[in-house]
This record gives C-alpha cells, sequence and structure tokens, in this order.
C-alpha cells in the first residue's frame, strides 16, 4: 500500500460503506476503485493499484461496498450498488483533485453508469462483464458507451465475460492482458507470473492516469 493508509467508515442510504486509502504524499488526483460481486478489495489487481500509484502521485482510494461491510454473500441488485457509490462519493472527493470512478467487475459497470452525475472526471473499467458467460445476447455495452468521460479498460483476453475482440468499438481505451481470465488469471503457458500480470495492469493504469493530467 501507499505510504499513508487509514481506512473510514461511510453512512449511505443503503448501509455502511467502508474506505481504504493508499495516500500519495503529494496528490494531484483520486482513483476510488470498488469490487466486484464476487470478491472484495483484497484482489491483486486492486491491491496492485493501491501499491504502486501513490508513487506516481495517484491516492488510490479502496471502496467497500455496504453489502460487503455487512457481510452478505451476494450483492445486492445494480441500482443499490448505484445508491451505495453515490452515498460514498463525498467522502472521496479533495479539493482540486480529479476523481477517477473505477471498479473491477460489477464494479466497473456501477463507475461506468454514474460518472455524469457524480462529476467523476474519468471511468476505469476492470474486467468489465460486457456479458453473463455464454450468453452474448445480453449485451451490457451501452452501460461502458455511455460513460461520457475518458475510460480505459482493461480486459483478459481469455475472460468469459467479454473477450476484448467482442467489445464494439467506441470512445474508450481498451488493454488486454494476454491469456487473463476474469480475475487476470493466466495459465503456465503465458510463460508471465501473477506478479507480472498486476505490473502490466498498474502500468497501463498508471500511464492512462498520466495521460488525463493537465
Amino acid at each position: 500500500m501507499g505510504a499513508v493508509t487509514h481506512s473510514e467508515t461511510v453512512e449511505t442510504d443503503v448501509g455502511q460503506a467502508r474506505i481504504t486509502w493508499a495516500e500519495a504524499a503529494a496528490p494531484w488526483a483520486v482513483l476510488a476503485v470498488s469490487h466486484g460481486a464476487g470478491g472484495g478489495i483484497g484482489a491483486r489487481d486492486l491491491q496492485g493499484l493501491a501499491a504502486a500509484l501513490p508513487a506516481r502521485g495517484v491516492s488510490v482510494a479502496l471502496v467497500e461496498q455496504p453489502w460487503r461491510v455487512a457481510g452478505k454473500k451476494v450483492a445486492p441488485a445494480p441500482k443499490t450498488l448505484d445508491a451505495g457509490w453515490r452515498g460514498l462519493w463525498p467522502a472521496l472527493l479533495r479539493p482540486g483533485l480529479p476523481v477517477v470512478a473505477g471498479g473491477r467487475s460489477a464494479g466497473a459497470r456501477v463507475a461506468c453508469r454514474t460518472p455524469a452525475e457524480l462529476g467523476a472526471h474519468a471511468v476505469l473499467a476492470l474486467s468489465f462483464p460486457l456479458h453473463p458467460p455464454g450468453r452474448p445476447e445480453k449485451s451490457r455495452a451501452d452501460e461502458l458507451l455511455g460513460a461520457g468521460v475518458p475510460t480505459l479498460v482493461v480486459q483478459g483476453g481469455n475472460d468469459p465475460f467479454g473477450k476484448p475482440e467482442e467489445f464494439p468499438d467506441g470512445a474508450y481505451d481498451l488493454v488486454e492482458v494476454p491469456y487473463g481470465d476474469h480475475g487476470f488469471a493466466v495459465p503456465k503457458k503465458a510463460g508471465t507470473t501473477p506478479e507480472q500480470v498486476v505490473e502490466t495492469i498498474t502500468d497501463a493504469v498508471g500511464n492512462w492516469i498520466d495521460g488525463l493530467r493537465e
């Protein structure tokens, strides 16, 4: 994690959320990232961002949705996830610092659905679930394409929720993690270690955020 780390709880209309901070010494931006429906902020990609980006001047806020803080096993409906995100958003704001809204999987969908109303500077979508596995006709592309702010998708090359080649053309950037599944795990044939995969992700995200700097 970054040099200065602390956690805080935030009351929302749908319960108590939690934010764990990895703060940069002299931040110029904030990246807020939430977890998916099947895991928490311990995900390797989220932890990797919290470890790497503060050195680049980006404070990282790892966000736990109220359902996760409450110890529930199943994520609620999208509108409830959005309500939790809206409720904790004010706690992410720092004077003069743009906030990049992000998340992995279900958290990426939340970030894509809400940036305009919340004033997010950009969106980071990790493992965006373009469709349920095996159901490409159930596309969620409208959420991604409707973000309306600079957006980066980081997607595993073998993600059953949507491979990179399945994504539609649009005003967003996409970085592929070769052979990666929905959790960015790769098979031995990929020839890369889990640490190298995380480094690929953090470098791509860091370089993209640097490009947002005015």
